[in-house]
């Protein structure tokens, strides 16, 4: 019994087939999701997510982030940006790295929030780059 997983961006829905097994990155760990699994919502950080058909990984793709909503018969990403692994870019990966960089070190020290975001984007940033290198 496969679990139905659905990659969606805010332009379009990307993806949709039944796996075996998601491994998705949560923002506390990398997470696998298998049929019955119990529901809950997760915040993804960037990283990578690994399609499965038995015990074969299928397809990897690069997410920056977002959220899934799991269901005990479905998997629903909803990324800020997904690319197949093959597409990531890691001169891409580094652009963004010292984009986000340069924007923390401008932070206000006091603006929690922005610091955040900016070290959100830079764990996402470093995430691309290293795919792209193991791609």
């Amino acid at each position: 019994m496969p679990v139905d997983l659905e990659i969606v961006s805010p332009e379009k829905l990307l993806l949709s087939k039944p796996v075996d097994m998601v491994v998705i990155p949560g923002a506390e760990g990398e997470m696998g999701v298998l049929p019955l699994h119990a529901p809950m919502i997760v915040l993804l950080r960037g990283g990578e997510i690994r399609l499965y058909s038995g015990t074969n990984v299928t397809e990897r793709l690069y997410v920056s982030g977002g959220f899934a909503e799991v269901t005990p018969e479905r998997v629903t990403v909803l990324a800020n940006e997904a690319t197949p692994l093959a597409e990531v870019s890691r001169a891409e990966g580094e652009r963004r790295l010292a984009a986000a960089e340069a924007e923390y070190a401008a932070a206000d020290r006091m603006d929690v929030p922005a610091l955040d975001a900016a070290q959100d984007r830079m764990q996402s940033a470093r995430a691309m780059v290293e795919l792209a290198q193991a791609a």
